[in-house]
Formats: structure tokens, C-alpha cells, sequence
């Protein structure tokens, strides 16, 4: 790890192995107090690859080292799916979502909530989260500094327009390190955002002849 550039030394790799201490059984304790800080990332893996054999994650090892720019030889990984899920890994924020899945009642604005997943519908927010008899529409973003900036799509736009207030902009942020939440509500209001028009090519292939 040290020698292609992923860590600084050798003690930086020795306290990520350290991590891994508090979900083994072993002698060690490891950083035992910081389990629960750094168990969404296991808990996202687990949900992604946890069926996975040591040859194959293996291989999902190299793929993000070779995103990177870090070269490991040959990547071969022979099951599509887990191609599939390495992609949308790298291209969603299923990082930050899994975090807030796992700890968005600990908000004060989302406590004694019911968390309902509206991702597949692609509609402009990723849950819904119902308090008491009220709804809030809450769009998951990932920064993993402990500050950046973010996209909405036009979907994402016009909702925040459409419920102001019950739309929460939900912040994941400093997901390299130790991730906080950042709740705001009516996001419009409170920031500047410049509409940027990206013209995308459509590519589809139609059949020449009728199927059965």
C-alpha cells in the first residue's frame, strides 16, 4: 500500500487494519472506541460485496486502487454483477445515503421518523421521511471534505422549489474521515445556485424486424 501511494506508512496501514479489530473475534481491541463512528463503512461493503469470496473482492481491491491511477497488474473479475456494483459505487453518493439511512433519526428534526426509500423512482429526492403526521422530502449529498459544494439536478431543483421547507437537503460531509450530517431545510432559499445546461447524447438501438 505504501509503495503504490495509497498510504503515507506503514502505521497508517497498521491503524486501518486496526479498524477492522472490534468485528473479529481476536486478542486485540483495536480502536474499539471508534467502532461505531467507522461501522457504516462494513455495514456498506457488507450490503455490496459481502457475498463475495477472497479472490473476487480481491479483484474489487485492484479496480479501486486502478480508478485511482494505482497500478496492481490485470484486473479480472468474472462476474458481471459485481462489475455492475462496483460502477455505481464509484458514481452515486451510496457512500452518504447508507450513513444516513443508518443514522438519520439521530437528527433531532428526523427523531421517531420513518425512513421510506424513493430512490428507484428517480423523483427528485431519495427518501421520505414521515414525523408524526408530517412529511419531509430529504435529498442525500455526499461531500467528503468537511466542506464543499454540490449538484442538484433539475428534478432535484424543482422540488426544492415545490416543498421549500419540508424539502431538507440532507449533507453528508467529511466521508473521508469521520462523517457528520448537515440538515437544511428550503436549500433555495439559503444558497445561490447557477443553472448549468449539459446537452447529453442519446444512443439507442431499435430491431429491424418483429419479435415473437
Amino acid at each position: 500500500m505504501v509503495s503504490l501511494g495509497v498510504a503515507e506508512t506503514t502505521g497508517v496501514v497498521k491503524n486501518r487494519m486496526d479498524l477492522f479489530d472490534p468485528y473479529f473475534e481476536n486478542n486485540r481491541k483495536g480502536w474499539w472506541q471508534k467502532a461505531e463512528v467507522y461501522r457504516f463503512r462494513k455495514d456498506l461493503i457488507d450490503i455490496m460485496f459481502g457475498n463475495e469470496d477472497v479472490h473476487s473482492y480481491a479483484e474489487i481491491v485492484k479496480m479501486l486502487l486502478a480508478s485511482e491511477g494505482k497500478k496492481t497488474g490485470i484486473t479480472i473479475v468474472e462476474k458481471p454483477i459485481v462489475r455492475t456494483k462496483f460502477k455505481r459505487l464509484q458514481e452515486t453518493g451510496m457512500e452518504a445515503e447508507n450513513y444516513f439511512i443508518l443514522h438519520f433519526d439521530k437528527e433531532e428534526r428526523f427523531q421517531g421518523g420513518l425512513l421510506t426509500d424513493a430512490r428507484i423512482y428517480g423523483d427528485g429526492y431519495d427518501f421520505q421521511v414521515d414525523v408524526q403526521d408530517h412529511s419531509y422530502l430529504a435529498e442525500v449529498k455526499e461531500i467528503r471534505k468537511p466542506k464543499g459544494r454540490i449538484r442538484l439536478t433539475a428534478n432535484e431543483f424543482e422540488k426544492a422549489k415545490e416543498f421549500q421547507s419540508d424539502f431538507i437537503l440532507s449533507l453528508v460531509t467529511n466521508l473521508d474521515d469521520i462523517p457528520k450530517i448537515v440538515l437544511i431545510d428550503n436549500p433555495l432559499k439559503h444558497f445561490e445556485f447557477k443553472k448549468n445546461i449539459i446537452k447529453n447524447e442519446i444512443i439507442e438501438y431499435r430491431s429491424l424486424e418483429d419479435f415473437y
